[in-house]
This record gives C-alpha cells, sequence and structure tokens, in this order.
C-alpha cells in the first residue's frame, strides 16, 4: 500500500492495523528508567491524597505533574 493510500485510509476513518505489523512496534520515546527519589512524609501523603481522590497510583500522578511541568519549560515564551 502506497503512503498516500494509507494516509487517506486514516483520514477517512477506517481501521488501518491490518496494514501495520506491529510485532516489532517499539516505543523509542517511551524507555524507562528507574530511578529512587527520596520524598518528605508530608509530600508523600499529600500526593497520595491527591492520587486516591482522582483514583490513580501514586507513581501516577507523580509522572503526570513532572510531564506537565517538563512541557511548560519547554514552551516558547511569548
Amino acid at each position: 500500500m502506497k503512503a498516500a493510500d494509507f494516509d487517506k485510509e486514516f483520514d477517512d476513518g477506517n481501521d488501518i492495523f491490518a496494514h501495520l505489523d506491529l510485532s516489532q512496534a517499539k516505543r523509542t520515546t517511551q524507555a524507562t528508567k528507574r530511578v529512587n527519589v527520596d520524598f518528605p512524609e508530608w509530600m508523600l501523603d499529600s500526593l497520595d491524597r491527591e492520587a486516591n481522590r482522582i483514583g490513580v497510583t501514586r507513581q501516577s500522578i507523580i509522572k503526570v505533574w513532572l510531564a506537565e511541568r517538563i512541557e511548560n519549560i519547554n514552551k516558547p515564551v511569548t
């Protein structure tokens, strides 16, 4: 299938997964590396309360908040 045909299928909302070989797919920008971070107890308590309030894990909320902060750092100032 040519790229233009593939793009048209996608743009038309058709299922394109039959045209993909996902057996070798990798998310190269999503590679993980384990780190250890020490937090004061008051901070963990606050993180746990907020994580429980929105129904996610402590690790998830830390990742989301860090990602949001990094996005803001990389935004151009206008």
